[in-house]
């Protein structure tokens, strides 16, 4: 006796549902991977940037030992002046337009000479807390730029956190405080500082321009471009350095001696900087800027190895283990996505990228959403 075949309008469902989480499987697996993999490249961009300051503070500790050459705002100038040559004739051969450089000087002049002000004399003011403090106030002080850097993205970038982004950030500042434990322990803490309350106010004002600069760098790069953050930045920057270095060290410049040596520590130094400049805002318009600045956290660690064998320090497994701690933290932070809400009524530019902070959100939405037209 043969069996009754199903019949009716109800008979597909079976055979619909199965396919639906087929494909939700499918779906949830391939999200995975896409976050896993973002992960991993935020990660090896982190560290390369994390790189380019590691070959800044070396070249400028050969220059300051061995050479007695302390010019920071000469540095800084050849890098802006790089950044000029670049990026701001880019913006000068941009046809008519909002990308145009006459565009942007009419517009918006005033804002960037103080992004310019903000990001030179962040710079100038942690080089120099080093002449009235110690190395343990700057790196642990230095950090202080982190909440506030969180606090300006809640405020202007509309950027939501939760809890797990205050343990992650938590953790990398117990790491930062391994790395200075290890420096004290290792001898490396030898400098008492001429005057240790103006130079932690000096770093504590770097650390404030730092956070500015780099939330105005994250809202340019994500609702402008890439090209104008640097072209303005370089316009601006080479000005007030210029000025600024006329005036502070043009006694410094004058006593050089120079020879190819010491030209070519100049020339990697401003390779190292340009290129974490031009490199940086690529990743903060697919992260954000806390993250980088958490990735960064670790340079003074890559400084430190290489200074095992350039400076004669002595080794500690706490460098390690402080290695070890930051990278958690800041694995522990991206894995988990922030939440970015707009105002009811904004006038400003809709945003270009959700960037990978987001990329988990975007990715659970577009799952809800295929998996419901499956259904």
């Amino acid at each position: 006796m043969e069996a009754a075949s199903p019949a009716g309008p109800g008979a597909p469902q079976p055979q619909r549902q199965g396919a639906a989480g087929r494909v939700a499987g499918l779906l949830r697996r391939v999200k995975g991977k896409v976050f896993t993999w973002n992960i991993l490249k935020t990660i090896a961009l982190g560290q390369m940037l994390s790189l380019c300051i590691c070959g800044t503070a070396i070249t400028s500790q050969y220059l300051a030992e061995k050479y007695k050459v302390n010019t920071p705002m000469l540095q800084s100038f050849i890098n802006y002046c790089l950044l000029f040559l670049i990026y701001t004739v880019m913006l000068a051969f941009q046809s008519a337009g909002s990308d145009n450089l006459l565009y942007i000087l009419k517009k918006k002049w005033w804002k960037y000479i103080l992004l310019g002000l903000a990001d030179v004399e962040a710079n100038y003011l942690i080089v120099r807390a080093y002449q009235y403090t110690t190395l343990t106030s700057v790196q642990l002080l230095d950090c202080f730029g982190i909440p506030v850097l969180m606090a300006l993205s809640w405020f202007i970038l509309y950027a939501r956190y939760r809890v797990i982004h205050f343990i992650a950030v938590a953790v990398c500042l117990l790491g930062v405080g391994t790395m200075v434990g290890a420096d004290i322990l290792a001898g490396r803490e030898d400098n008492s500082g001429s005057d240790v309350l103006i130079g932690d106010v000096l770093v504590l004002l770097g650390a404030c321009l730092y956070a500015i600069s780099n939330v105005c760098e994250e809202y340019i790069v994500k609702k402008l471009s890439r090209q104008e953050f640097l072209g303005m930045v370089g316009l601006f920057g080479t000005i007030i350095s210029g000025i600024q270095l006329l005036f502070m060290e043009y006694k410094d410049i004058a006593s050089i001696h120079w020879d190819w040596k010491i030209a070519l520590l100049f020339v990697a130094f401003a390779l190292c900087m340009f290129c974490l400049y031009s490199f940086m805002p690529l990743v903060i318009k697919v992260t954000s800027a806390t993250s980088v600045n958490l990735g960064i956290l670790t340079a003074d660690l890559y400084s430190l190895f290489f200074g095992l064998f350039l400076f004669g320090y002595k080794f500690s497994g706490l460098y390690i283990l402080s290695f070890t701690i930051i990278m958690l933290g800041f694995i522990l932070y991206c894995s988990t996505p922030t939440r970015t809400v707009e105002p009811a009524e904004s006038s400003v530019p809709p945003v270009t990228t959700i960037g990978i902070d987001n990329l988990g959100l975007k990715l659970e939405e577009n799952l809800q959403e295929t998996h419901s037209a499956v259904l």
